[in-house]
C-alpha cells in the first residue's frame, strides 16, 4: 500500500476452526461487508468488467479464510478503528492468494527506500481511493484495490476473485481508513516493478513460511509500540500489513504457536 508448502493437517485444522465467534456489535460491521458484496455483484468497473464479490469455486483450503471474513469483527483485528466522525484517508489494499511452487501464498510488495514514508516496507498492494473508483461504502474500495494492484505490480485485474472484504482498519499515524479486500489469484499473470520510484521488488511469500514460528517476531517501536511480524523472504514485514496477515492466519485456523517474546527493534524512522 503506498503509505509453498501448505500441509494437510494445517488445511484440516483451518476448516475446523476458521470461523471466529459472532458476538454482538458484529452486525454493523457484518451489515457493511455485504452491502458491498451484494452492490458489488455484477456492478462495472471503469473498462466495462464486472465486480463480483463471490466464494464459489474457491480452493479448499481457502475457505476458512471466507468464511472468518463473513463473521468477523473489526476489534477482533485491531484495536485501530476509523474515527466515528468519519474522517480519515479512505483507501484499500488487495490481499491476494495464489498459489505457487511451495503451496498457498500472498503477494506483497516492497516500497522504494528513496521513499520519505516508510523506505523499504513491505506492504499489501494498495492506495487511497480515486473518485472513479464510486462509493466508498461499497464498490469503491473493491475498484481501488485492484486498480492498485494493476498500478503497482502490472497485475491482471481479470485473474483476480474477490471472495471476501474486511471490516475498515485505521493508521493513525496517516490517518488512513484501510479496507482489506480479500482475492484468489484464480488465473496468474505476470507482475513486477512498474515505478521503481515508488516500489523496491513485488514478491510472493508462502503462506508455510507465514506460519512457521521460526520467521516470527514482535516488533518495538521507541514509541513503545509492539506488534507481530514476520522475517521472510529477505524482509521484515511489519506494521499493518504484518497485523492483517496475522490475524488472517490466527482466524483461518493456520497459527502455529510461537515465541511472542521474541523481539526485533525498529527505530524511529520507523
Amino acid at each position: 500500500m503506498k503509505t509453498h508448502e501448505h500441509s494437510t493437517d494445517a488445511a484440516t485444522t483451518a476448516g475446523q476452526n476458521a470461523a471466529a465467534q459472532d458476538r454482538p456489535g458484529a452486525a454493523a460491521a457484518r451489515d457493511g461487508r455485504e452491502a458491498a458484496r451484494n452492490t458489488a455483484d455484477g456492478a462495472d468497473t471503469a473498462d466495462g468488467a464486472a465486480i463480483d464479490v463471490t466464494a464459489e469455486g474457491l480452493p479448499s483450503w481457502l475457505e476458512p479464510v471466507a468464511r472468518a471474513a463473513r463473521t468477523v469483527e473489526p476489534r477482533q483485528l485491531s484495536r485501530f478503528l476509523p474515527p466515528a466522525s468519519g474522517a480519515g484517508r479512505q483507501s484499500a489494499v488487495l490481499v491476494l492468494f495464489g498459489e505457487g511452487a511451495r503451496g498457498p501464498e500472498l503477494l506483497l510488495m516492497e516500497r522504494a527506500g528513496s521513499l520519505r514514508s516508510h523506505p523499504g516496507q513491505p506492504s499489501f498492494p494498495g492506495g487511497s481511493l480515486d473518485p472513479a473508483d464510486g462509493d466508498q461504502a461499497t464498490t469503491g474500495p473493491l475498484r481501488a484495490a485492484l486498480r492498485e494492484a494493476e498500478e503497482e505490480t502490472g497485475l491482471d485485474p481479470r485473474g483476480v476473485q474477490i471472495f471476501g472484504v474486511l471490516p475498515r482498519l485505521y493508521i493513525p499515524v496517516s490517518s488512513f481508513v484501510v479496507t482489506p479486500v480479500l482475492g484468489w489469484w484464480r488465473s496468474p499473470s505476470p507482475v513486477g516493478v512498474v515505478d521503481p520510484a515508488e516500489t523496491a521488488r513485488v514478491f510472493t511469500v508462502p503462506v508455510a513460511d507465514l506460519t512457521d514460528p521460526a520467521n516470527r517476531v514482535t516488533t518495538h517501536h521507541p514509541s513503545g509500540h509492539r506488534g507481530p511480524a514476520f522475517l521472510v523472504e529477505s524482509a521484515l514485514v511489519w506494521g499493518f500489513t504484518a497485523g492483517v496477515i496475522d490475524r488472517i492466519l490466527h482466524f483461518a485456523g493456520w497459527e502455529r504457536p510461537w515465541d511472542k517474546a521474541k523481539q526485533v527493534p525498529l527505530d524511529w524512522r520507523a
